[in-house]
C-alpha cells in the first residue's frame, strides 16, 4: 500500500471534505433544535452528537470492510479494524486513512437524519442502539450496492454523492421509525385533524440550514474526490454552480408555493426547501447541466411541501422537522430525475444517458430500480430493528416522560438554556400524575351561578383573584377542570422561582451546584365573582396533588375593581361572557 504514489492536492480535497461533512452534524443539531421544543433541546444535541461517536467506530470495525472489502453483488466482505488492501479501489492518490474518514462521515449522515423524524419521544438508549445498528449493517450493505462495486453499480445505477445512498436510506429509517413510535402527544386531535406544535426558535432551525448549504459544497464537490486533470477541476466546479442553483431554485420556489397555499410564506418550510433542492440534487450534480439543476430543484420544492402535507394530513406520521419528506421522498426524487437529466453521462457514443437527451429509458429504468431496492432494504430491516427495540428495551419515552420533556427524564437537565424557560406545548388532556398519591379528601362543591341583586351596583360585588403556581405538566389537566366548573378566563405565565424546598439539586459536570435553582413552573392567574372562590381551589387541589415536594402553591387576593376596556363595563359585569 505504501508504494501508491499520493496526490497532496487529492488528499488535501477529500480531507476538506471529510471535514466540512463533519460540520453538517452541527447543521442537523440545529435545524433539529430549532423545529423542535426547548424542552427537549438537550436531547437533541446528545442524539447528534452521539449519532457521530458512535458510528466512527462501529463503521471503522464493521461497515467499512462491509461497504468495501470485496467485489461481491450484495456485500463486500468483514474486515474488522480496515485491516485489508483497498488499493484497487482508492481514488487515485489518496491513501487509505483519507478515504476512510471521508465515508465515515457520509455514514454518520445516514444516521443523524433519522434524530430529527423521532424527535421529542424516543428513549435514547433505543436511540444509541439503532444509531450503531444502521452504521454497522443497513448503511454499509445498500452502500456496497452503490459505491462499493455491488449490483447497483454494475447494472450503471448513478447517485454521485448520497441522494439514495446516504439521505434516502436516512429517510426511509425515519418514515420507519416515526411510524412505529407514533405522534407526539397532541399532535392529533380526536377528530385525527394535525395540530401545530411549532419549535422553539426559527434562529437555530435558519442557522442550521445555512451550515448545511455551505457544507453541502463539501458534500458534493469533494466527492469528485480528486483536484487533479482538467476533467476533475471542471467538475468540482460544475457541482458547484449545480448544488447552489438546485437549492436556491427550490427555496425560491417553496417560498411561492406556500405563499400561494397558506397566504403568507411560511419560513419553516421555506428551509426545508432548501434543504430539499440539495438533497435532490446530489444524485447528479456532477452529470446535469445547470438547466438540469434548475429544473430538479423546481420539482423538489412541489415534492417537499406536498410531500410534507401528506405525510402529517395523510398518513398521520409525526415528523417534526420534515425529515421524510426533505430526504426520503426528494431523494428518492432527485435520483430518479437524473434519469431524465443526466447530460455529462454518456454512452459508449457519447450519447447523454438522460432520457430528455436522447438517452432512452435504460437508464432511467435503472435508476427507479436502484431506488425501489434501497427503499425496500431500508424498510424491512428498520421495521425488524425498531420492532425488537420496542420489545426488548422498549423505544418511546413515557407518557409523563414526554410532557416533561426528555431534557429532564432523560438527562436531568431543567433547560438546556442557561435561565430559559421550556416552552410548555401540552396538547392534550390526558396527562396523569408522576406517581400514584392518595387521593386528597376535598368535598365537590359545584358551581352556582350567583346572580347580582338588582338594588347593589354590579361594582359592589366580591372580586377574588387566585395565584396558582404548579409545575408545567399539569397545565392542561387543570385548565379542563376549571373549564368544566365554569371559569372561563385565565391569564397563563411562564415563570421561574422556587420555594422553601430551595429546588432541587443540579449538577453540572458532575459538580454540585451551589445557589439554589430556578424551576420552571406555570402561574395561571383567575378573577372570580360567579364561582365560589372554595370551589376553584378544591378543584386546583385535586387536580395538582401528587404528594410531593413541589406540587405547588396557591394564591388568594382582594381584588378592587376590574374594567372591560372595550365597553367600560365594571367589576361583576366586566368579568361576564357575552349572550
Amino acid at each position: 500500500m505504501m508504494d501508491q504514489i499520493f496526490s497532496s492536492v487529492n488528499t488535501i480535497w477529500v480531507l476538506v471534505g471529510a471535514a466540512l461533512v463533519f460540520f453538517m452534524q452541527a447543521g442537523f443539531a440545529m435545524v433539529e433544535t430549532g423545529f423542535t421544543r426547548a424542552k427537549n433541546a438537550g436531547n437533541i444535541i446528545m442524539k447528534n452528537l452521539m449519532d457521530f461517536a458512535i458510528g466512527t467506530p462501529i463503521f471503522w470495525i464493521l461497515g467499512f470492510g462491509i461497504m468495501f472489502g470485496g467485489a461481491g453483488a450484495l456485500i463486500g466482505g468483514f474486515d474488522p479494524l480496515v485491516l485489508g488492501d483497498y488499493s484497487s479501489i482508492l481514488p487515485e492518490g489518496v491513501p487509505l486513512p483519507a478515504f476512510l474518514i471521508f465515508q465515515t462521515v457520509f455514514c454518520a449522515t445516514a444516521a443523524t437524519i433519522v434524530s430529527g423524524a423521532m424527535a421529542e419521544r424516543t428513549k435514547f438508549s433505543a436511540y444509541c442502539i439503532y444509531s450503531a445498528v444502521i452504521s454497522a449493517v443497513i448503511y454499509p450493505i445498500s452502500g456496497h450496492w452503490i459505491w462499493g462495486g455491488g449490483w447497483l453499480a454494475q447494472l450503471g445505477f448513478h447517485d454521485f454523492a448520497g441522494s439514495t445512498a446516504v439521505h434516502m436510506v436516512g429517510g426511509v429509517a425515519a418514515l420507519v421509525g416515526a411510524k412505529i413510535l407514533g405522534p407526539r402527544i397532541g399532535k392529533y386531535g380526536k377528530d385525527g385533524k394535525p395540530r401545530a406544535i411549532p419549535g422553539h426558535s426559527l434562529t437555530l432551525g435558519a442557522l442550521g440550514v445555512f451550515i448545511l448549504w455551505f457544507c453541502w459544497f463539501g458534500f458534493n464537490g469533494c466527492s469528485t474526490v480528486s483536484m487533479t486533470g482538467d476533467d476533475s477541476i471542471f467538475a468540482a466546479g460544475s457541482i458547484f454552480v449545480t448544488t447552489n442553483l438546485a437549492a436556491a431554485t427550490a427555496t425560491v420556489a417553496t417560498m411561492i408555493i406556500t405563499w400561494i397555499r397558506y397566504k403568507k410564506p411560511d419560513v419553516s418550510m421555506t428551509l426545508n426547501g432548501s434543504l430539499a433542492g440539495l438533497v435532490a440534487i446530489t444524485a447528479g450534480c456532477d452529470v446535469v447541466t445547470p438547466v438540469g439543476a434548475f429544473f430538479i430543484g423546481l420539482v423538489a420544492a412541489f415534492v417537499v411541501v406536498f410531500g410534507i402535507e401528506f405525510v402529517d394530513k395523510v398518513l398521520k406520521i409525526d415528523d417534526p422537522v420534515g425529515a421524510i419528506g426533505v430526504h426520503g421522498l426528494c431523494g428518492a426524487t432527485g435520483t430518479i430525475l437524473t434519469g431524465l437529466f443526466a447530460y455529462y453521462l454518456t454512452d459508449d457514443n457519447g450519447t447523454p444517458l438522460g432520457l430528455f437527451y436522447g438517452g432512452g429509458f435504460q437508464f432511467l429504468g435503472t435508476q427507479i430500480l436502484g431506488v425501489l431496492s434501497v427503499i425496500a432494504w431500508v424498510a424491512v430491516t428498520m421495521t425488524v430493528v425498531f420492532f425488537v427495540i420496542k420489545k426488548t428495551i422498549g423505544l418511546r419515552a413515557s407518557k409523563q416522560e414526554e410532557l416533561q420533556g426528555l431534557d429532564v427524564t432523560e438527562h436531568g437537565l431543567t433547560s438546556s438554556y442557561a435561565d430559559f424557560v421550556q416552552v410548555p406545548q401540552v396538547l392534550t388532556g390526558e396527562a396523569k400524575p408522576a406517581e400514584e398519591a392518595a387521593p386528597v379528601m376535598v368535598e365537590h362543591v359545584p358551581a352556582e351561578s350567583m346572580p347580582v341583586p338588582s338594588d347593589v351596583p354590579a361594582s359592589a360585588v366580591k372580586l377574588t383573584k387566585l395565584a396558582i403556581v404548579f409545575n408545567q405538566e399539569r397545565f392542561e389537566e387543570l385548565k379542563t377542570a376549571l373549564n368544566e366548573i365554569g371559569v372561563t378566563g385565565m391569564t397563563v405565565t411562564q415563570v421561574l422561582g422556587y420555594g422553601v424546598q430551595k429546588g432541587h439539586d443540579v449538577y453540572y459536570r458532575g459538580v454540585k451546584l451551589d445557589s439554589a435553582k430556578l424551576l420552571p413552573k406555570i402561574k395561571v392567574e383567575i378573577v372570580v365573582s360567579k364561582v365560589p372562590v372554595q370551589t376553584v381551589i378544591d378543584t386546583a387541589r385535586k387536580v395538582l396533588y401528587t404528594g410531593n415536594v413541589g406540587d405547588g402553591k396557591i394564591f388568594v387576593y382582594d381584588v378592587e375593581n376590574t374594567i372591560r376596556i372595550r365597553t367600560g363595563e365594571q367589576g361583576y359585569d366586566a368579568l361576564q361572557g357575552e349572550d
